[in-house]
């Protein structure tokens, strides 16, 4: 089985910076696309940024040329690099993964809280 590991959330004060990590663990898949979603209180959760495996990108408008997705394919890992950070960019983030292996499959790691205040 697939597990999606995410660390690096926490407090930050509008304006700074963090880095989110998400490891995906197992064995016989192949990443296709990775990426990053988030939900706040009373909202959707709403696509935050993306990357394919032959590195194309995508991003919400809300954080174009603040964040930055990457990924390291040789550890199965995916970053978001979250600058200038906003209130409003406070939210549960959750990794998520699409593989193939014998099958299509899409996982979703557990989730990490991101909180943006002075």
């Amino acid at each position: 089985q697939v597990h999606l590991v995410e660390s690096g959330g926490g407090l930050v004060q509008p304006g700074g910076s963090l880095r989110l990590s998400c490891a995906a663990s197992g064995s016989g898949f192949s990443i296709i696309a990775m990426g990053w979603y988030r939900q706040a209180p009373g909202k959707q959760r709403e696509l935050v940024a993306r990357i394919t495996r032959d590195g194309s990108t995508n991003y919400a408008d809300s954080v174009k040329a603040r964040f930055t997705i990457s990924r390291d394919n040789a550890k199965n890992t995916v970053y978001l690099q979250m600058n200038s950070l906003k209130p409003e960019d406070g939210a549960v983030y959750y990794c998520n993964s699409k593989m193939v292996g014998s099958t299509y499959r899409e996982y979703w790691g557990q989730g990490t809280q991101v909180t943006v205040s002075s």
